[in-house]
């Protein structure tokens, strides 16, 4: 028992504030590249009702040590077997350009294979499944996936111009652009609808995905489809933080 404690806490999930007052949980699903700590402003943002989770995927921070995961495949099969212990409230998932990808995976399987349906699925800045296009930055090695970087922006874009920072997190970045181009090797994925409403978002300048592109994820909303644009690239959470989080808290039901 004590050791499926420490796979929740200690290993695949960050977790904000939890409480007696829990009424449902939020999992956080980042980029490629990407950590817990992109998402620290969110953590208590949703009310004392609201427990925030963020996916802690392997090869980085307090994870470092731990090979990185290449497929999305075995990294969406991971964090379902993870989420198992905390199906005791409903969940909602998030997950922005890869882990968006990632969160659709983590629902399929959480319906099909232990027949948990999600509260609401909501997806930032990718191409839906049946959407998806071969990408090749993984195979370009180091510069090519720093290009890739430096094309979509954002915060990670900056740090990896510190020779340090880039040593330390190049091979995490590295496997995480072999996920979304494996992912996408042989172009479209099959449709699968998930029993649960899908909410997108994207920025309105996002160089990655453009707004009928995401407007695609209605093929496997059968529960029905919503899309939010907000001003930005694809990194539009960050300086839409309070609009985002707001429009958030209000599918969270």
């Amino acid at each position: 028992m004590n050791t499926m404690k420490n796979t929740i806490d200690g290993t695949w999930f960050r977790r904000y504030a939890p409480s007696a007052s829990t009424r449902m949980r939020l999992l956080c699903l980042p980029h490629a590249g990407g950590s817990p700590s992109f998402y620290h402003s969110w953590g208590n943002a949703f009310g004392d009702d609201v427990e925030v989770l963020v996916a802690r995927y392997p090869g980085r921070q307090e994870r470092i040590a731990e090979p990185c995961i290449e497929s999305m495949e075995e990294m969406a099969d991971a964090v379902t077997a993870a989420l198992l212990p905390l199906l005791d409230k409903p969940l909602a998932l998030f997950g922005h350009s890869m882990g968006a990808s990632l969160a659709y995976e983590v629902a399929v399987r959480l319906e099909r294979e232990h027949g948990f349906g999600p509260s609401v699925l909501l997806v930032s800045c990718q191409r839906p499944p049946h959407g998806q296009r071969p990408r090749s930055a993984h195979l370009g090695g180091e510069e090519s996936v720093l290009a890739e970087v430096r094309r979509l922006g954002g915060t990670d874009a900056a740090l990896l111009e510190d020779p340090d920072i880039r040593e330390l997190v190049m091979p995490a970045l590295q496997a995480d652009f072999a996920i979304v181009g494996r992912y996408a090797e042989n172009g479209p994925r099959p449709a699968v609808p998930v029993r649960c409403p899908v909410i997108g978002y994207v920025g309105d300048r996002d160089p990655n995905v453009t707004v009928e592109e995401m407007h695609a994820w209605a093929g496997v909303a059968p529960k029905g489809f919503e899309l939010k644009v907000l001003q930005g690239d694809h990194f539009y959470l960050v300086p839409q933080r309070d609009g985002l989080v707001a429009d958030l808290t209000s599918r969270l039901h």
